[in-house]
């Protein structure tokens, strides 16, 4: 079995993480009579609510929740471009505090999901002004990959293994070392374009932008995979039901993630 996923929303905490929820070998279990066993099999199938621990189709359900509210705040974002910095900084902040939170806070996790939304509504409009429809590129991408790995995931074609996380770990080093490079060339002006090195360097004629953001596309790809990886060891181990705004929460961050390098790399395409 794989390592703990990378993302810091199921990595910090035991039911994800398969450090949790250890049954202790020595405890005994009473065994049912037949009349209990013959009550059982005829009672209706509990539910989540029921056992009040976590189920695939609880994280559905509160996942959903969230991306409806990212969505709708989306929507102001995208009429209040200004508001781009603030939710940004806000959204950081929320993040921040969902991850070292022990226990998981449903309205902390939607504040965290209405910032985001907030941050990408804004971010979108810019980029909509200056790129037309290379936001329903983006959009449609992230839907299309989101779907393809749950796809595959769920029919058991891919799935993490230790080698693979340990090259994801050092791809993921790797480009945030270049991002805050580029960062910096771009902030002391010695980068003068928006996009910094992804646009002005080129390898056999291809600006490193779209090769980075193909490379990134993959990268996160494989989050997705780890995060439900980490949401079904959460499942089988047994996990409150509460962790499921946990699995809501890693499961955002990771497709805001993809949004935003789809949005780029189309972006650079285009320019």
């Amino acid at each position: 079995m794989a390592s703990a996923s990378n993302n810091p929303a199921f990595s910090r905490l035991p039911v994800f993480n398969g450090k949790g929820l250890e049954k202790d070998p020595t405890s005994k279990v009473a065994t049912p009579s037949a009349d209990g066993l013959q009550q059982m099999f005829d009672g209706p199938t509990a539910t989540a609510s029921d056992t009040n621990r976590m189920s695939y189709d609880d994280v559905i359900v509160k996942t959903g929740v969230s991306f409806v509210v990212l969505l709708a705040f989306a929507v102001v974002g995208w009429q209040f471009p200004v508001l781009a910095l603030p939710a940004a900084l806000v959204g950081f902040a929320l993040a921040l505090v969902n991850i070292f939170k022990k226990k998981p806070s449903p309205p902390l996790v939607l504040a965290y999901a209405a910032a985001q939304g907030l941050f990408i509504g804004a971010i979108s409009g810019v980029f909509e002004t200056l790129y037309p429809g290379v936001v329903v590129q983006a959009v449609i991408a992230t839907v299309c990959v989101f779907a393809v790995t749950l796809a595959l995931f769920a029919s058991g074609k891919i799935r993490a293994s230790k080698r693979a996380t340990k090259i994801f770990l050092i791809a993921m080093i790797g480009y945030m070392v270049f991002s805050v490079v580029n960062l910096v060339l771009m902030a002391t002006g010695l980068q003068s374009t928006g996009f910094g090195l992804n646009s002005t360097v080129h390898i056999l004629g291809i600006p490193l932008g779209l090769i980075i953001g193909v490379v990134v596309t993959l990268l996160a790809a494989y989050s997705l995979v780890l995060d439900f990886d980490d949401i079904k060891r959460g499942v089988v181990a047994g996990a409150p039901r509460i962790y499921g705004w946990s699995a809501a929460f890693g499961l955002v961050v990771t497709v805001v993630w993809l949004y935003l390098t789809l949005l780029r790399t189309f972006a650079i395409a285009r320019n």
